[in-house]
């Protein structure tokens, strides 16, 4: 019997009111490189094919500007207390039991690479964070130089900041005072805090000079196009109905699938794969798997479109081509494209749905099932 991994949850601590970054607004609310900061920092862990669940910690004052944010229908939103430690306790209370990553939401260029080593540091020890050893001469003193300070053993801390859920939840409840992160909290209860490897771009917001460094490692230094191709095939078997671009065609036969067997979709979203070199859908959602079993298939394309957000892109057009005898697409072809462009988050007018016969030839011809193959294109913000 396969052990089942435990879950993995994510809780953004964004409850402060960030007066030292400057402007009108919080700083995790101001926007850089089309976003807020909330909104690139929620997609980053959201996106990771770990599977991680999230959970925001606000402030209540912020439940407008959450509400209204593009953020992913599953995240949970709660809110926070009075300093940095009630607000991860609040979010920790609305965890499931197993591994949990404190992330600062003031780190929005946080890494896939930095999350899955902070992920394999707690499965190996218990506990892990991310950090960078210190590189520059370290000085003591005020307003002249007294004194220097050895470098070996220095680390610079980052986020996130991973444990077992119930050793961090008692590690809180023990401490008393003021801790300056969550490792602090959890060396206090005894525990071991295992250092991986940080990112120097994996930087955190704290004053205004901060906003335009993040968002040029968002932006990226140069133009970024990305095009992936797409091809999958689905047989006919028993059923009333056929699944095509989340769009449900009467039809005397159903396709056959672990999932709903949506061929036009499971193609644009290995076309999202393949243009970010991330394999496909089996990579991220393995048919072995039985929680994937009958579900529905805009759930692949919407991990699919915020991974590639997550990775600094945005979904310039998908070119759909659906090889049939029958349903007849051209009555549908509207609708699909419709509901194409809402998971994909772009304007209708950059869907093309389209179909073709192979004139009766191969099993497309003799009706045994469909065929579709798909284009789509990355453009780096």
């Amino acid at each position: 019997m396969v052990e089942t991994p435990p879950s993995l949850t994510a809780v953004i601590v964004a409850a402060g009111r960030g007066t030292r970054a400057g402007g009108d607004v919080p700083k995790q609310w101001r926007v850089i490189a089309g976003r807020s900061v909330v909104e690139w920092s929620v997609s980053r862990f959201a996106a990771h094919p770990a599977g991680i669940d999230v959970v925001l910690v606000i402030h209540p004052d912020d439940a407008e500007r959450a509400e209204a944010a593009s953020l992913p229908s599953t995240v949970r939103i709660v809110h926070g207390g009075a300093d940095r430690a009630a607000s991860v306790k609040a979010g920790l209370a609305a965890c499931a039991d197993g591994i949990v990553l404190i992330h600062d939401v003031a780190r929005p260029c946080v890494t896939l690479e930095v999350i899955s080593a902070v992920i394999a540091g707690v499965r190996a020890q218990g506990a892990a964070a991310p950090a960078l050893a210190v590189t520059d001469a370290l000085w003591r003193g005020a307003d002249t130089v007294q004194g220097t300070q050895e470098r070996d053993g220095l680390w610079r801390a980052q986020t996130p900041q991973g444990f077992e859920k119930a050793a961090i939840v008692a590690a809180h409840a023990a401490f008393e005072g003021m801790p300056a992160d969550d490792v602090e909290v959890a060396r206090a209860a005894g525990l071991d805090v295992a250092i991986v490897p940080g990112d120097e771009a994996n930087l955190k917001i704290t004053g205004p000079d901060d906003f335009a460094r993040a968002e040029a490692l968002l932006k990226g230094g140069q133009m970024d196009i990305r095009v992936g191709n797409g091809f999958d095939v689905h047989r006919f078997g028993p059923g009333d109905q056929v699944w095509l671009c989340g769009i449900s065609v009467p039809h005397g036969r159903g396709l056959q699938g672990h999932s709903d067997a949506d061929v036009g979709l499971h193609t644009v979203t290995d076309a999202i794969y393949g243009a970010l070199a991330e394999g496909d859908i089996g990579t991220h959602f393995p048919p072995s798997d039985p929680r994937w079993k009958g579900a529905e298939s805009h759930i692949f394309l919407t991990h699919a479109v915020e991974l590639a957000a997550a990775r600094g892109f945005e979904i310039a057009n998908a070119d759909l081509t659906l090889m049939c005898e029958r349903p007849k697409i051209g009555p549908v072809a509207g609708a699909m494209r419709a509901r194409l462009a809402e998971l994909l988050r772009i304007e209708v007018g950059r869907v093309s749905v389209k179909a073709t016969t192979t004139e009766r030839l191969g099993f497309t011809g003799r009706e045994e099932g469909i065929a579709a193959m798909a284009t789509v294109t990355l453009v780096a913000r």
